[in-house]
């Protein structure tokens, strides 16, 4: 097994980027462009354009997605929930509690 990857990212890189500049090449041979003043004026404007156009921000694509709370939780909420838990553990203890007698009185009586 080879150490190190047979071809690197930079190296995946660097042909991306000359594809594109031969792209590019052939595309300016292909237009073939006017000798005119104005022409040449328009597309010394027009470059900047393509140049912002090619440096693009980074996407999102890969970013991870915060997850977006549905509910938003309040100290009265959060009170009245304990409450009610509270009431039904103290229920249950005293329904434990009652069996657990009957139980001890079975078990001394009987």
């Amino acid at each position: 097994m080879a150490k190190r990857p047979l071809v690197t990212r930079s190296e995946l890189r660097k042909r991306k980027d000359e594809k594109e500049a031969a792209l590019e090449r052939n595309r300016q041979i292909i237009k073939k462009p006017k000798a005119t003043a104005t022409s040449s004026k328009t597309q010394k404007k027009q470059a900047p354009k393509k140049t912002k156009s090619k440096t693009k921000e980074p996407t999102n694509y890969y970013r991870k997605e915060l997850k977006k709370e549905t509910s938003k939780k309040t100290r009265t909420s959060e009170q009245q929930r304990s409450r009610e838990m509270n009431t039904f553990l103290v229920k249950s203890i005293v329904i434990v509690a009652l069996l657990l007698v009957v139980v001890m009185m079975m078990i001394f009586f009987l």
